[in-house]
């Protein structure tokens, strides 16, 4: 009978252990030119660090706290995470603190911290950026509107956001937001912004022709912005020339992926210190130096990748996709 029992165990073990090797894994990398053999090891591994979500967005490290902030939209929630607890909930509500009881994508998107070290937000439901009125380390859902109006409407659901070192913040603005996509008649404004909010709280339409402007970076000499396209015709990453006033001009296409197919859009991107742009695209993260050839890839099976995040040393990457938190340790 110990026998029998000890074959059957042997038998369990090891097609447990089999099912553990031959399942996909989530995600892997692409390596199409040895620059990003220099940024990240030829067998580093793309880890699943959380899961459980519904669509995760707007992932944020605070380093002073050690953990990484980022959104579920659809569940009106940030969550928080850290290498000893893992996933917690750290702000719900968060996007979206209206009475009247809605769906879609209502949460928080976007987040960064301000000069002055303050959590803004992206809210899609309330449709503002948002100032979160709670220290970092006591956060609640109490918030102050650093803008929610241009000319005297209301701006459409306000989805990235980046911090200048002069403290002045630019935002992208597509309708992702709305119920009803960008038909729903609560919408005020006939196009899909970039804008400007200057020190003093001055909102500034700087661009109003890409038709669904969402992840948004600067290049590391502080001249050139790159602001990706999710719309589904043209799938692409566009470079502006930023200028002393804060204006940008000179519109070009940084790359185009409007033929790729794959799960997900051109949504969020980070650029790290030497100008290589990590940006989510069809299939996963795009990796493009600054000169716009292509490097590498991390693909993403099977949900899309929305947006990406780095440590301050730049040793380690954070990718939200749909359900999952990635990570990837990099050189």
């Amino acid at each position: 009978m110990k026998q029998i029992f000890f074959l059957f165990f042997l038998i369990a073990f090891n097609f447990s252990a089999f099912s553990q090797e031959t399942k996909p894994a989530i995600a892997t990398i692409e390596f199409l030119s040895d620059e990003l053999s220099r940024i990240i090891k030829k067998d580093a591994k793309v880890e699943t660090v959380a899961e459980g979500f519904q669509f995760t967005e707007g992932p944020l490290w605070v380093e002073k706290e050690k953990m990484l902030l980022f959104s579920d939209v659809p569940a009106n929630t940030i969550y928080k995470w850290t290498e000893k607890k893992g996933k917690e909930i750290y702000l719900k509500p968060s996007g979206y603190t209206g009475s009247e009881s809605r769906g879609g994508f209502l949460g928080s998107n976007g987040l960064m911290l301000s000069k002055d070290k303050k959590l803004l937000i992206c809210q899609h439901g309330d449709r503002r950026i948002a100032i979160m009125d709670a220290p970092l380390n006591a956060p609640k859902s109490s918030f102050v509107s650093l803008a929610a109006e241009y000319n005297g409407k209301k701006i459409n659901s306000p989805n990235d956001l980046l911090v200048m070192p002069n403290g002045d913040v630019y935002f992208t603005d597509p309708a992702y937001g709305f119920e009803r996509g960008p038909n729903d008649p609560k919408k005020e404004t006939p196009y899909q912004g970039v804008y400007k909010i200057d020190k003093a709280g001055k909102v500034s339409l700087l661009i109003d022709s890409i038709e669904a402007p969402n992840g948004i970076g600067l290049m590391p000499d502080k001249k050139t912005m790159i602001i990706s396209n999710s719309d589904g015709r043209k799938k692409r990453w566009y470079a502006y020339d930023l200028a002393a006033n804060g204006s940008l001009s000179n519109g070009r296409v940084f790359y185009d992926v409007s033929s790729e197919r794959g799960n997900g859009g051109c949504d969020g991107l980070k650029i790290d210190k030497a100008g290589n742009v990590f940006a989510t695209g069809p299939g996963g993260i795009w990796i493009i130096n600054k000169s716009g050839k292509l490097i590498g890839r991390i693909k993403v099976n099977g949900v899309p990748a929305a947006n990406c995040a780095f440590t301050p040393d730049e040793k380690t990457l954070f990718i939200t996709a749909e359900k999952y938190l990635l990570r990837v340790k990099l050189r």
